[in-house]
């Protein structure tokens, strides 16, 4: 079970990449299919609901053209 901080985390993190997302005006199903993942996944993953693995989040990032650093960074 995930603690309160956890999923704070994890919410803030999907905010992150679906604005990230958005600013490039993609939506879910292209980034998905950029990303060879399912848009069902890119949707759980930016409303906070599931643990990206940390390669699938390094493959995100790379094709949203971001670093790891800066989606990881707390705000």
């Amino acid at each position: 079970m995930t603690s309160l901080d956890e999923k704070q985390f994890l919410r803030a993190l999907g905010q992150r990449l679906r604005e990230q997302r958005q600013a490039r005006g993609w939506t879910q199903d292209q980034l998905a299919e950029k990303c060879k993942l399912h848009r069902t996944f890119i949707g759980s993953v930016e409303r906070g609901e599931r643990n990206i693995s940390i390669l699938n989040l390094r493959h995100m990032t790379r094709v949203l053209r971001l670093s790891l650093e800066k989606v990881l960074a707390e705000q």
